[in-house]
Order: C-alpha cells, then sequence, then structure tokens
C-alpha cells in the first residue's frame, strides 16, 4: 500500500482575517497575557506604557522599559517578556525564537533572553500520537512498527517525537528493524496559530501608523515569519528541506542528516532516521582539551556553512547546539581513541531554512570579506546595501560611526579581538541607526554567529 502525504495545510497572510473582524488587540493580549497569573501590575504598567507611546523609535523592546519601569527592573521586565511569550502559546514562542535572531531590530540583552524560550512543552497522549498516525497513514500501527515507544524522548511547542521500531522490507525481502524517530504535530496547533497570528498580525498593521515604529517594518517582518512558522508546522515541508540537504551533502562523509523514510510522511506525521550522537556542547564546551577533535568540528562547521551559502544558496537557519549532534568514529586498532577518531557531524530540526538572491549573495560575502579585514567603511557601505527597500534616515552617519568603531580592530589590541566582536558591534549600530537588512540576510549572519560562538566555524576564515 502506497501512502501519499495529504496537501499541506498551510498559513498565508491571505488566509488571515482583516484587522476590522478582530476583538480589540488590547483586550486580547490582556487576557492572553493575564495567563501567566504572575506580576500582573507589571503587566498592565507595561501595557499602558506601550500604548502611550511615549518611547523613541530605538528604544522598542529595550530603553522603552527602562524609562517606563525604571533601570532596576530591567531584569525583571525582560524575564517577564519571556514568561509571558512562554505561557502565551506556540506562535508566541516561535515569534520569541525567531525575534531572537534579529539584534539589527532588539537590544542584545533582549534577544539572548529570548534566545532562551524553551520549546518544551507539556505532552500529549500516546493516545492522540496513535490516533493521528493512523490518520495519516492509513494503516494501523501495529501494521507499520514492530516497537512504538509510548513516552515520547522530545517534545517541543510544535510537534514530540517517539522512537519506535520499523518493519523495513530490504530489496531481498527480509523484513528487518530500523529504529525511526517518529515526529508527531501536537493537537490543535495549527487552530492555536493561526488564532495568535491575527494578533501578531494586527500589531504589525498598527505599526505603520505610529511614526516611531513606522521603520521597522513589522509588517514585512510578520510576513517572512508567517513562511517560517508554515515550515515549522508543515511536517511535510521539513521532510522535503532533508531531502534537498541530503542530496546537497551527497559526496560528504562527515555531515550527515536525517533521512525521511517516505511514504510515511505527512503534515502532521514525519518518520525519519533516528540519528544518535552527543550534542555538539559536549565537545566544545564540557570536553577538556582535546583541541584535535575541536579543531577538526570548525572545520566541518565553516565549510559546511560555506557551502550551504555559496555553493548551494540553501543554508540550515536553526543551527543552535541541540539541533547539532556529534558522532566519534572509533579508529581501528587504536588504543586513544580520542586522539585519532575523526567527529561526524549530523545536523538536525531543518524547518527553517534561508535563501538569497544573487545580488544579497555577493554583498554578503563582501560583508564577511570587509569584516574579516577590519574594513569598517566597506563594511558598512555593504551593509547599506543588505536590504531592496532602505529607509536609514542617515547613511553617512552610519558609515562614519561604523569606520570609527572599526578603526580600534585595526590597531594590534584589537586584532587580538575575534571578527564576530566585530558584527555583533555593527548590528548594534544597525539598530540604533534604523538601517534595514532583508530577514533572509539577517537569518544568515546569525547563523554564523551561533556556529561561531560554538566554535564551530573559525572566525578567521569568513566568507
Amino acid at each position: 500500500m502506497v501512502i501519499s502525504p495529504a496537501p499541506a495545510a498551510g498559513l498565508s497572510p491571505a488566509s488571515i482575517p482583516p484587522s476590522s473582524t478582530l476583538p480589540p488587540l488590547e483586550n486580547i493580549m490582556m487576557s492572553r497575557f493575564m495567563q501567566i497569573g504572575k506580576s500582573r501590575k507589571l503587566v498592565h504598567d507595561a501595557l499602558v506604557s506601550l500604548k502611550s507611546n511615549s518611547f523613541s523609535a530605538h528604544n522598542i523592546g529595550s530603553n522603552f522599559a527602562l524609562d517606563t519601569l525604571g533601570s532596576k527592573y530591567r531584569k525583571s521586565w525582560l524575564h517577564l517578556v519571556h514568561r509571558t511569550l512562554e505561557k502565551a502559546g506556540p506562535a508566541f514562542i516561535k515569534w520569541g525564537q525567531w525575534a531572537a535572531t534579529r539584534p539589527d531590530l532588539f537590544e542584545s540583552d533582549l534577544c539572548n533572553q529570548l534566545a532562551k524560550l524553551h520549546t518544551k512543552a507539556p505532552a500529549h497522549s500516546f493516545g492522540y500520537t496513535k490516533k493521528t498516525v493512523e490518520k495519516a497513514f492509513g494503516r494501523k500501527l501495529s501494521d507499520i512498527f514492530e516497537k512504538f515507544e509510548e513516552e515520547p524522548v522530545a517534545s517541543g511547542s510544535v510537534a514530540q517525537v517517539h522512537r519506535a521500531d520499523l518493519r523495513f522490507r530490504y530489496p531481498d525481502q527480509q523484513i528487518r528493524r530500523v529504529t525511526v524517530a517518529v515526529k508527531v504535530r501536537h493537537p490543535g496547533v495549527g487552530e492555536s496559530i493561526r488564532r495568535d497570528f491575527n494578533i501578531i498580525n494586527a500589531v504589525a498593521k498598527i505599526s505603520r501608523y505610529i511614526p516611531t515604529l513606522n521603520w521597522l517594518r513589522l509588517d514585512e517582518s510578520v510576513q517572512q515569519f508567517a513562511v517560517f512558522m508554515m515550515s515549522q508546522v508543515d511536517l511535510a515541508r521539513e521532510a522535503a528541506h532533508l531531502s534537498r540537504f541530503i542530496y546537497n551533502f551527497r559526496r560528504w562523509k562527515d555531515v550527515s542528516f536525517p533521512k525521511p523514510l517516505y511514504p510515511l510522511v505527512h503534515p502532521a506525521v514525519l518518520v525519519e532516521t533516528y540519528e544518535y550522537g552527543e550534542s555538539v556542547a559536549h565537545y566544545v564546551d564540557d570536553l577538556d582539551g582535546h583541541d584535535r577533535i575541536k579543531s577538526a568540528l570548525a572545520h566541518i562547521g565553516t565549510h559546511a556553512l560555506l557551502k550551504m551559502l555559496l555553493v548551494d544558496n540553501f543554508v540550515h537557519a536553526d543551527m543552535h547546539p541541540g539541533n547539532i549532534l556529534v558522532r566519534v568514529v572509533q579508529p581501528r586498532n587504536s588504543n586513544n581513541t580520542l586522539l585519532k577518531s575523526k567527529p561526524h557531524v549530523v545536523f538536525l530540526d531543518v524547518g527553517m531554512t534561508a535563501e538569497l538572491s544573487s545580488n544579497d549573495r555577493v554583498n554578503l560575502l563582501e560583508f564577511f570579506k570587509a569584516v574579516a579585514r577590519r574594513d569598517g567603511r566597506t563594511a558598512a557601505e555593504h551593509t547599506l546595501k543588505l536590504s531592496k527597500q532602505q529607509n536609514c534616515p542617515n547613511p553617512k552617519a552610519f558609515v562614519e560611526e561604523v569606520e570609527h568603531a572599526f578603526s580600534f580592530w585595526g590597531t594590534p589590541e584589537g586584532d587580538a579581538v575575534h571578527p564576530a566582536e566585530c558584527m555583533h558591534q555593527l548590528l548594534e549600530q544597525v539598530r540604533r541607526h534604523k538601517v534595514n537588512i532583508d530577514g533572509n540576510v539577517c537569518t544568515v549572519m546569525v547563523t554564523t554567529l551561533v556556529l561561531e560562538n560554538r566554535s564551530m566555524i573559525k572566525g578567521d576564515k569568513y566568507p
């Protein structure tokens, strides 16, 4: 029996009802925020302050809180934002994770706080998992799997993962067990995301009429976020991404991806090979010494990113440590396995990807080269080209400030500082000068920084 995936139920801006049909925005947001149950007065004060429009353009998400709540409440406010999004539902969690990748829009401490958003969610029942799998593939669970673990090995805001043994018939007609990961979407996620997306979309529309927020072009960001959410919710799309990455890296011996097992692919269920390994954080952060292993990981990470960006134009845009596994290939006839072993990297969860236009790729390449050379003026000039619609109010001042800041990096003291620090500082200046960077371009930049921060790329080997 051939099982064909059902058509994906997409989330698109066109499917969002007009804002006039929505309940008053403040009422919706207040009811969602009050789910936290604590710090109600703090939430109320924040919303009242937000409504007053008594903040400047660059203060969004940051100095606004400092001005209205006082500097001593800064950490409390950041924690409140984190908890609010965490409790508000999957769409808000995903929006927070997406916003964490936009240091060109939000201050670094807010981005760092949003990056910590937990994607863990209560697991749904095994009964629902069984029902969903059987409905998706039109067969009983026991007909597909030899063994199926009822307890999930992981549960996120969109789906949970079970380990199972698949009844797999090889070409020689022998049926052998194959251990697989079965990802099952949570009940009601699609409806919850559509409801919450209405709120996010309404806020973006309102922002167009607020002069201090108009430069953010939040409505365009929401369009990009809608595509991001589609990729996260539609597991059939993730399977397509996996297939594309597998093809792109088919000749690589030290990089791999989970293999989707067609026809067991559906928008609500994805069956893929179960990948073993340790988180890259174990080798980079926890393992003392063993520089050869760490150097090999940096080499693999650098060349994998360069291939995705420059050769394939298809970048895994969610490469945090939890999505990177490392397997150490044990050498034969060796007493010291760590000294002579070779690492193998497995990239997981490829729902979020980025593709760039040829013009963006050229400008981004020149930007990386300028950063590596500590050439502030050139880096700033190419940064201004990283958006199709550049609304920076004073490009000359931006270029001069970046050039002045980078002059330190050209000194003997500055040469000791990693080029990634130049990028962090430049993105801070981007935010303050209201320089527009297209979402996909910024995603690639942040992906580079994430890998660098985990020593998965070599800073002196920027493209």
